[in-house]
């Protein structure tokens, strides 16, 4: 190889990683992904069984008989289906650059500001259980990480338990046992703190089991790593190791994978809602699914694509800040 193409080569890799190419790739891919969502969305309208502009009179009317020649055509007029496919999607994706979601079949008002005033709590939710699973994972990783005691074997088991427990059968039995019985907590979760705490636990615990075994693998290899011995032979304490040295290199793997979980966390929630009656998505999802109010259900997916973007943006940078030496790709 001569000198020149060696220059051009490092050149190339310096272009790279160089962060404003590194951002731009990123949002070009997170466009994709939307796209690729609101296809499917619009697929999802076109192939669901059903005339839909019948649905949308009985969505209406709450009525189950046929509607008239004429009353379909209105309606297949107003929405666009008497258009060809290819119109109807190009209109479709426009309306989405716009920030136009459609209007719900049901309640006749825009999507986008239904799910705006719903979405909050559940992103809440899903961030708070996502903080209290780290923190849940990481206190117990330190303590039994490497060791080979009971408590450590008892703790590791306990992780395994919640990594394979669903989170709406642990939502069941918290409500049972902390709000029917004890009374600790409110039955309805409604919008309260104290209403928060059992959806948040219902959510992180299964997700700290996963955490757990995914650091503690990582933590107890690091753990016989040179460095580790130089940290100790230079008085650092074997808990001041862990913290500082040790748990750095062992979270990266967990902190890929938290934009996963924070899209696994978003369509959990939804079903912890509905167990505790608390506001957010999961009533207004259930009721469009229930009425086939599809635009509110299309619009959702194309949210939590947006979120899911937007998320693993930030764990990206995010697993830059921990490690340095990692570069962006």
């Amino acid at each position: 190889m001569t000198l020149i193409s060696m220059m051009g080569s490092d050149a190339v890799k310096i272009v790279a990683h160089h962060p404003i190419v590194w951002f731009t790739r990123r949002i070009f891919s997170g466009v994709v992904v939307v796209w690729a969502a609101a296809t499917f969305a619009f697929l999802i309208q076109c192939v669901l069984p059903g005339d839909r502009a019948q649905i949308i009179i009985n969505a209406t009317s709450g009525n189950v008989g046929l509607a008239s020649s004429a009353e379909l055509a209105a309606i297949n007029a107003k929405y666009g289906f008497d258009q060809p496919l290819a119109i109807q999607y190009g209109k479709y994706i426009l309306r989405i650059l716009h920030g136009d979601l459609g209007e719900s079949y049901q309640q006749h008002r825009p999507v986008a500001g239904i799910i705006a005033e719903q979405i909050g709590p559940t992103i809440i939710l899903a961030v708070t259980a996502l903080l209290l699973a780290w923190i849940i994972a990481i206190l117990t990783t330190l303590f039994i990480a490497g060791r080979d005691n009971m408590w450590a074997k008892l703790l590791n088991d306990t992780q395994v338990f919640f990594a394979t427990a669903p989170p709406y059968w642990l939502a069941t039995i918290l409500l049972v046992v902390f709000a029917v019985k004890l009374r600790i907590f409110p039955v309805i979760g409604g919008s309260s703190p104290a209403g928060l705490i059992l959806p948040t636990l219902a959510l992180a615990l299964e997700l700290s089991g996963f955490f757990g075994q995914v650091v503690q693998n990582e933590f107890t290899r690091v753990l016989e790593q040179p460095f580790v011995a130089s940290a100790r032979a230079r008085g650092m304490s074997d808990f001041g190791v862990r913290l500082r040295h040790v748990l750095r290199h062992a979270a990266l793997p967990g902190i890929t994978l938290s934009g996963w979980a924070l899209g696994k966390l978003l369509s959990g929630a939804i079903l912890i809602e509905v167990v505790f009656a608390r506001q957010g998505l999961g009533g207004v999802l259930v009721a469009a699914t229930s009425s086939r109010d599809v635009p509110i259900v299309s619009g959702a997916v194309l949210i939590s694509a947006g979120l899911f973007v937007l998320v693993s943006l930030i764990v990206d940078l995010t697993y830059r800040l921990v490690d340095p030496r990692i570069k962006l790709t």
